[in-house]
């Protein structure tokens, strides 16, 4: 098995493919095994307490029902985690008879990667390229995405294919206009954040904006363990930085951090920044607002005027986040029907994906591969790249429904 990267959306199945017997080598880079590790666990443990608590729900309203069994167990990702083996970018990793991969940077999260198998097989050669999620570019710390030269099938991810996000530069002053607007009326600004990769971006922006006196030293909190063990792991990959990033570690200066930054890892500590009065930054996840600690920030602040609902990443149909993005009023938070008073805000300028263009100039080096099919992304947006793609570059292109099965 081959992972472009550590998203739970890309390896969140992998415990149940090692219950089912497989015990082959599961290739990363060396930075996306320690985000695999970290990732798959708290996803076992989810699926550990939520198995639990429904049992417990059963129980309590008498129902004559079997204990709910938890998708896989924090045991079982661990047996997963066994398998994994760390591949270094640019070098080809011998995978099968006859058959090579090789990972390039794809700009999106630490360790993150595009892949390209080459197969060799009676005196021929035939090269599959898989996009993964490709990058942002530019992007604050990592470096920007890596596109192959050649390919004669492809894949490529269209999660924001019918879109162009905002340049850097106005994401970053339109997060300093929020901050400083949040700050006058005196509300907190809450912002739903993914753990790994996200939080960490925003955090150089911050640490940026604080830098330059562009916004006042607010005191902000990032509120998820697992954020704070991400960070960690960044911080250990220095390999992966880029050449500003680097700059600033030469010079001693932390990429990710500055005063006045707090980690609450305790539930007491998360509970104590809805105690705080005044405007605070609070990040914490679960990014579109489904599950975690984000929703208790959500419950004490978005029924409040002078509160800040800021969203930087893409929110999923059917999630809490995108039926805040959406207007709904009022939203379901922990039971609770709760009116949307608070000013919501989106800045797309600091998603860790490629927009529409980015996404064509990764293909652009390509070639002209012999079929490209889209993938991951919406279906309306899948189709309405297809069309792009076919209009710009010519490419024969195809997006594939569930279930179909394609003969290379």
């Amino acid at each position: 098995m081959l992972l472009t990267h550590a998203h739970i959306d890309h390896i969140g199945r992998l415990p149940l493919l090692a219950r089912a017997g497989f015990r082959g080598p599961v290739f990363t880079t060396g930075s996306g095994v320690d985000l695999t590790r970290l990732l798959l666990l708290d996803s076992a443990h989810i699926q550990e307490e939520d198995a639990r608590y429904k049992s417990k729900r059963h129980r309590r309203e008498g129902r004559d029902k079997p204990e709910t069994r938890p998708l896989y167990t924090i045991a079982e990702a661990q047996e997963a985690l066994e398998l994994l083996q760390g591949a270094e970018y640019h070098r080809p990793v011998h995978i099968a008879p006859g058959v090579t991969a090789t990972f390039n940077d794809a700009g999106h999260l630490l360790g993150s990667a595009s892949l390209r198998l080459t197969i060799e097989r009676g005196g021929g050669r035939r090269t599959v390229v898989f996009s993964g999620d490709v990058g942002a570019s530019p992007r604050p710390i990592l470096r920007d995405p890596e596109p192959f030269d050649q390919a004669d099938i492809a894949l490529c991810e269209s999660t924001y294919g019918n879109r162009l996000h905002e340049t850097s530069e106005f994401a970053s002053n339109t997060l300093a206009d929020v901050i400083n607007s949040a700050v006058e009326r005196g509300g907190n600004v809450v912002i739903p954040s993914f753990a790994v990769g996200r939080t960490q971006t925003l955090l150089y922006y911050l640490r940026e904006l604080m830098a330059a006196k562009r916004i006042p030293e607010v005191t902000t909190f990032v509120d998820s363990p697992m954020a704070v063990q991400a960070t960690e792991i960044l911080r250990k990959h220095r390999e992966c930085y880029d050449d500003e990033a680097r700059a600033l570690i030469d010079a001693g200066k932390d990429p990710v951090g500055f005063e006045p930054l707090h980690y609450a890892s305790s539930t007491d500590a998360s509970k104590a920044i809805n105690r705080i009065r005044g405007t605070a930054l609070i990040l914490s996840a679960s990014g579109m607002c489904n599950a975690g600690r984000i929703k208790h920030h959500l419950l004490h602040n978005i029924g409040r005027s002078e509160a800040t609902i800021l969203f930087v990443g893409y929110q999923a149909q059917g999630t809490l986040g995108r039926q805040i993005l959406d207007g709904q009023d009022p939203v379901r938070i922990l039971g609770e029907m709760v009116p949307v008073r608070a000013r919501i805000v989106n800045i797309e300028g600091l998603s860790g994906h490629a927009d529409r263009d980015g996404l064509l100039a990764w293909l652009r080096p390509l070639g002209k591969p012999e079929q490209l099919y889209i993938t991951h992304g919406e279906a309306e947006v899948a189709d309405e790249f297809a069309g792009t793609v076919r209009a710009q570059l010519g490419l024969a292109t195809t997006v594939p429904g569930y279930g179909d099965t394609v003969d290379l």
